[in-house]
């Protein structure tokens, strides 16, 4: 499905435009902030092609796309009238209920616009330092003066970042906010804290400190920005309000921000950074096999955005983290069990998942691998926990450091040397082997390998050779929704669906467009343009039946729609009419994928023999 396609059936299946409050995206996911969570289909965006699953977590519908994400949110956002900013955490449609989840809102809505930079950022920095260690590069040149000013600026001017960040999330001016930020690290007042001068304001005194690479004094004066700007509004003309609201903005909040919020910021941070170091040194190993064995698990529940702020505070205060090489443990333990997958599994859509997937967990984006193989598998997920706390309790016990805030995974290692970098090394090594080891030891419920000692035949998909070697237990017989020839999935021209991340299933070229239900069930899905239907049998299988490829396109043209979502249906009846001929002409192929989309269910899904069938012909079985 093209970015353009997707972004529209997600739209739709939120709840539709209207239904968005607002809409920012992290590394992986799209995180919808929705006035009605209830009239979002999570079920059949989660089928969607192009999504890896759905997260209601901390206030949020978060659509998890993977590498992929910013080209589908620039197409939505180019789609629609929806403007890349977050609603306050006090608002009242869409906001999360609970203290925690409006922490964790607030953070995310903050931070995950900047992860971009400072992965870039923080990585330049650790090569930079590497390749000054080495010998490669001289601070002298202007080559590393260039690529050092490249590195450092984003965390140099990181107030001036997250004021405007800080301000979309307060609903503040952002450009009011940047130049309160601004005003933080402007070269006068740097060259002054560094002289130690004695200033004061209005005849009050002004304690200076240095507010590059801060975090928590921009926010809280942004916070405060929000409510002054607010006040202002109410009681200026609106014809002076746009001049006179910034003007005293800036006189009122970047003295009372150099006067009480800089400094209260910083006492913060330093009582952050202090407090962190003070329940790491209690245990290095037990903080190492927490943050190994539950890293991603807080990704899942979408929790870990409250540790970001911390590590970044670390980093400016301290000068380094302790938490970052640890949590790479976790990230390769996830990659590590998805090799694991990749050499054990012998069901090829699952192989070329796996395989994908791992690069990405290698690189530090291990959503996919985790939502679409750990996770699916249950086992290769317990496994990567179990290293990742090996692995983790090895780099805590070791001292090993962060000295740049940057991703974890392997392009991080740069940024781990220095204290400890032997252990985290080590520590990272063991946590991908032995993941990897653990799946291939002990092993998974694989879809093919549960039915290995099943005749030949039965994996080709005979249900009669299969039921009667007596290792598979016929759940569901399926038949036929269409008349036509029977192709391979694998032939499909569309990845989602011929890769097997959406099931596994059957393609069907239709000979003329009837399209009956393969089921007793009910009707859960009904694509608007109606080239897709999803339905969920009486015994519980899940359907999709998508007619083409790309069909939808089409905007419904050549459909004519029989049905409605929770309409029951029994085998025969009439789904959906099309016009095959007209399709086709129009440049589209009409090859009809029949998926089960919940196969991680069943241990196998049989298929015929027949090189055709008609309406009502036996066509899958679900096993168990």
């Amino acid at each position: 499905m093209s970015n353009q396609d997707l972004s529209k059936q997600i739209i739709h299946y939120v709840g539709g435009e209207s239904n968005v409050v607002s809409l920012v995206h992290c590394a992986t996911r799209l995180r919808f902030k929705l006035k009605d969570q209830t009239k979002a289909n999570k079920a059949v965006l989660e089928k969607t092609p192009g999504v890896i699953t759905v997260v209601e977590s901390a206030g949020q519908f978060q659509v998890v796309i993977g590498n992929n994400v910013d080209q589908v949110y620039k197409q939505i956002m180019k789609e629609t009238n929806l403007e890349d900013t977050e609603k306050s955490g006090n608002d009242k449609e869409g906001s999360s209920s609970t203290v925690l989840g409006k922490a964790i809102d607030l953070i995310s809505g903050i931070f995950s616009p900047l992860l971009g930079a400072f992965a870039g950022a923080g990585l330049l920095k650790g090569l930079l330092a590497l390749f000054v260690e080495l010998g490669w590069m001289d601070v002298a040149t202007g080559t590393y003066m260039i690529l050092n000013a490249a590195a450092d600026s984003t965390f140099y001017f990181l107030p001036i970042l997250l004021g405007f960040t800080s301000a979309r999330k307060f609903q503040a001016n952002p450009f009011v906010a940047v130049a309160v930020a601004g005003a933080l690290v402007y070269p006068t007042m740097i060259a002054a804290f560094n002289e130690g001068a004695q200033i004061a304001f209005l005849g009050i005194p002004v304690t200076l400190a240095s507010y590059t690479s801060s975090v928590i004094p921009i926010i809280l004066a942004v916070w405060i920005q929000s409510y002054v700007e607010k006040l202002l509004r109410k009681i200026i003309h609106e014809s002076v309000r746009n001049i006179l609201v910034p003007l005293l903005v800036l006189v009122i909040v970047v003295p009372l921000t150099f006067m009480v919020f800089g400094p209260v910021g910083n006492t913060i941070s330093q009582a952050l950074a202090a407090g962190y170091t003070w329940i790491y040194n209690l245990s290095p190993l037990i903080a190492g096999v927490i943050a190994g064995a539950f890293w991603q698990v807080f990704v899942i529940f979408g929790v870990h955005w409250g540790f970001v702020p911390i590590m970044l505070n670390n980093v400016t205060t301290l000068g380094y983290d302790t938490m970052l090489p640890m949590l790479a443990a976790a990230v390769l333990s996830q990659a590590g069990a998805g090799l694991g997958v990749f050499l054990k599994s012998r069901n090829k859509q699952t192989k070329a998942l796996a395989g994908s997937t791992t690069v990405a967990g290698i690189f530090g984006i291990t959503e996919p691998v985790v939502y679409g193989i750990t996770l699916k598998f249950k086992k290769p997920f317990i496994y990567a926990c179990i290293s990742g706390a090996v692995g983790g309790a090895i780099i805590g016990a070791g001292g090993g450091r962060g000295t740049e805030f940057a991703l974890p995974s392997l392009l991080a290692i740069p940024t781990y040397i220095g204290t400890g970098f032997g252990a985290t090394i080590t520590g990272m090594v063991v946590a991908f082997v032995l993941a990897a080891l653990l799946v291939l030891i002990l092993g998974f419920k694989d879809e093919v390998e549960a039915s290995s000692d099943v005749p030949s035949d039965s994996a080709s998909g005979n249900k009669a050779a299969a039921t009667a070697a007596g290792s598979l237990v016929e759940k569901e017989m399926i038949v036929s929704p269409l008349e036509g020839k029977i192709l391979p999935l694998e032939q499909l021209p569309d990845e989602a669906f011929a890769s097997g991340a959406m099931g596994k299933g059957i393609v069907i070229e239709p000979s003329f467009g009837r399209l009956t239900s393969p089921v007793n069930g009910t009707v859960t899905t009904v694509f608007p343009t109606g080239h897709a239907i999803g339905i969920t049998s009486d015994e519980g299988a899940e359907l999709l039946i998508h007619v083409g490829v790309n069909t939808v396109k089409l905007k419904g043209q050549y459909f004519d729609k029989q049905v409605k979502e929770g309409d029951r249906v029994k085998q025969g009846d009439l789904l959906l009419s099309f016009d095959v001929e007209q399709i086709r002409a129009a440049g589209f192929v009409t090859a009809t994928p029949i998926i089960v989309t919940n196969s991680a269910s069943y241990l196998d899904v049989l298929k015929t023999d027949n090189a055709e069938v008609k309406h009502g012909d036996y066509l899958l079985t679900v096993v168990i």
